[in-house]
């Protein structure tokens, strides 16, 4: 029996996801179970940073959901781009970075010395620059959008420092901090997750004979990225409610054109093509929120957010990183039932949290919410976290791709 490997050579910095998935994963989970305790009984919570709303929208996307973009990131670029494969002690590095990060932050809080936060600002800035001078080699040059979003989500990440105040001006600066750090990931995501979904929908409707991946259409997906960006700038510029409202519709036709053209309900056996075709709808969904609320005020201004912060990049995640670690591991692509019962309960967790934004239900089913959602990554974790932790098992060469399919 061959010794286990240690240091810099175990399986945990093999790749980028292995990390990253277990870190962000294990954190988001229990950001998420204290905030839902934060919710259902306010007067007992034992976390200072939790008394402000501020600091659980910081964290989940500062904390949680970069780490799962790095693991994404520094996957998905090797297999796609044919950048080199960041491992070992560079890796290792990385991920001391991110969890500084989240030491100086809950350390700042608890002890009221404000600069110790600032060493969670390390992390994007040197995940650019493992992965930049890297792009800048690639021939295929719409790579290079991923640096103008990291550029996009380090400048939110800063200014979300400089307002860090719990009351009056402050709080308001932050809550337009978080917004550009969501439409920053919305990017990110329509742009990758994107890619991803359309090519294994493809696959998966070849691989039963219902038909191909639908042809990739430059000017569309120009089309789709360009509409958001408008509608960042418009919502965060503080536009009048009738163009924002336009932008906002805009950005759902168009996606939803993009999603319908991906034919996904055709391979909705597929329980992880199901999981992000679902997601890429309630995108769609979080777009016409949007537009619901500018143009009549049907609905509230940030329930657009509650639909893509939970149900669409939940969902997608959920089904993104199950496929990257089956894949990724050396393991065929079967979804344990563990898998899909923690797709259910974000989905049910999606539902809840916008009715509750909606209809103005108050922190109780919140609270519900947010436990669902903790319950469903605290299952993906159980479930493949000894995946991430071991050895990768031999891999099967993968078949040929079809001439419009990106090799993984």
């Amino acid at each position: 029996m061959p010794a286990p490997r240690t240091g810099f050579t175990a399986p945990l910095w093999a790749s980028g996801f292995r990390p990253f998935f277990l870190l962000g994963v294990g954190y988001g989970a229990a950001l998420m179970f204290a905030w839902a305790f934060a919710l259902a009984a306010p007067d007992a919570v034992p976390w200072p940073a939790f008394a402000a709303r501020s600091w659980h929208a910081r964290e989940m996307l500062f904390g949680f959901a970069v780490a799962i973009v790095a693991g994404v990131v520094l996957t998905g670029l090797p297999s796609w781009a044919g950048t080199d494969e960041v491992h070992g002690s560079p890796l290792a590095w990385l991920a001391a970075l991110w969890t500084a990060g989240r030491a100086g932050v809950w350390l700042a809080s608890a002890s009221g010395i404000a600069w110790i936060a600032l060493v969670d600002l390390l992390f994007v800035p040197a995940l650019f620059a493992i992965v930049a001078p890297q792009l800048l080699r690639v021939k295929n040059r719409r790579y290079l959008l991923l640096l103008p979003v990291l550029a996009a989500l380090f400048t939110v990440q800063l200014a979300s420092h400089e307002v860090d105040d719990p009351s009056g001006a402050g709080a308001g600066a932050m809550r337009v901090a978080s917004q550009a750090a969501v439409y920053a990931i919305v990017v990110l995501y329509g742009l990758v997750g994107g890619l991803f979904t359309s090519v294994f929908t493809g696959n998966a409707l070849r691989e039963h004979g219902r038909g191909d991946q639908a042809p990739f259409l430059p000017a569309l997906e120009a089309v789709a990225v360009a509409l958001v960006v408008a509608l960042a700038a418009l919502d965060l510029g503080g536009a009048s409610d009738p163009w924002i409202g336009i932008a906002a519709l805009a950005c759902a036709l168009v996606h939803g054109w993009r999603v319908a053209r991906w034919r996904g309900w055709r391979a909705a056996d597929d329980r992880i093509v199901l999981a992000m075709n679902l997601g890429f709808a309630w995108l769609v969904a979080a777009f016409a929120l949007r537009a619901a609320a500018a143009l009549g005020g049907l609905v509230p201004a940030d329930a657009w957010v509650h639909a893509f912060t939970v149900g669409s990049l939940g969902m997608m995640m959920i089904g993104l990183m199950t496929r990257v670690v089956l894949r990724h591991t050396g393991r065929p692509l079967a979804v344990p039932p563990l898998i899909v019962a923690a797709g259910a309960s974000m989905f049910a967790a999606a539902l809840l949290r916008l009715a509750a934004s909606v209809h103005g239900l108050g922190n109780a089913p919140v609270a519900l919410s947010a436990l669902l959602w903790a319950l469903a990554f605290s299952a993906w974790f159980a479930r493949c976290a000894p995946m991430l932790l071991a050895p990768s098992l031999p891999r099967k060469p993968a078949p040929a791709p079809a001439s419009n399919s990106v090799r993984e």
